[in-house]
């Protein structure tokens, strides 16, 4: 079992994912002198906007960027109650309990209480498979490193951005020598929203003790007024 990150300035930064053009900014932002007073989290809302503008948006196709950025009233998790699709659900906050067998590996996200499946005996993707919110995933080990790929993944959104069905990823899970720490490195690609491939990083911390509940909370709003966050 995997929950919050540690609680370094870069893995709290990296909360729902970072990229290393944000990274470097942020430890530049800390390293100033000048910033001695100014709170950490006005710190990382201004490498997040750095890395949002110098990393993701140039990346990004003429169709992505019709809607970007995304305004939080399009969120189908928010207006109906809908379950994150697989780009947020892998770098979601929280629990991820990931338990493995002989021919797969199985991941349960405390966000939405989503389920997932890794095949793991060496299988591809078959033919004509149908897309769904979490995609098929196949994966293998490279060393230490768990490595999956993900295809067949419904159209939906990231936390920056739209994408299509066309949408493929590579995660790359290292955990640290001590046993405490869980990197991702994530990949995507897809040919309708990305100009170049985006590569986003996150961890969590081992949480033995923590348990993840259904999730039955969610309640669609009554009233919305778009470009705020409130009801």
């Amino acid at each position: 079992m995997w929950s919050d990150p540690p609680s370094t300035p870069v893995d709290v930064f990296c909360f729902v994912g970072c990229t290393d053009t944000g990274i470097t900014n942020l430890n530049a932002l800390l390293d100033d002198p000048a910033n001695d007073n100014r709170p950490f989290p006005e710190l990382s809302q201004q490498a997040d906007h750095y890395q949002v503008e110098q990393y993701v948006r140039p990346r990004l196709t003429d169709a992505a960027l019709k809607t970007f950025p995304l305004d939080p009233a399009d969120d189908p998790g928010f207006l109906k109650c809908e379950p994150w699709g697989f780009a947020r659900q892998i770098l979601a906050p929280h629990q991820m309990d990931i338990r493995q067998y002989d021919d797969r590996i199985e991941i349960r996200y405390g966000e939405w209480d989503a389920r997932r499946i890794v095949y793991m005996e060496g299988r591809t993707r078959p033919n004509g498979q149908p897309a769904s919110p979490l995609g098929y995933s196949v994966g293998h080990y490279e060393g230490n490193t768990l490595v999956i790929e993900t295809s067949a993944v419904s159209a939906n959104i990231t936390f920056w951005f739209t994408h299509s069905d066309q949408l493929k990823a590579v995660e790359r899970y290292t955990r640290s020598a001590d046993g405490n720490r869980l990197e991702a490195v994530v990949t995507m690609e897809d040919p309708w929203s990305l100009r170049q491939p985006v590569q986003v990083k996150k961890a969590w911390g081992w949480a033995p003790t923590e348990t993840i509940a259904p999730y039955v909370n969610c309640e669609k709003p009554t009233e919305f007024r778009k470009g705020t966050s409130q009801p």
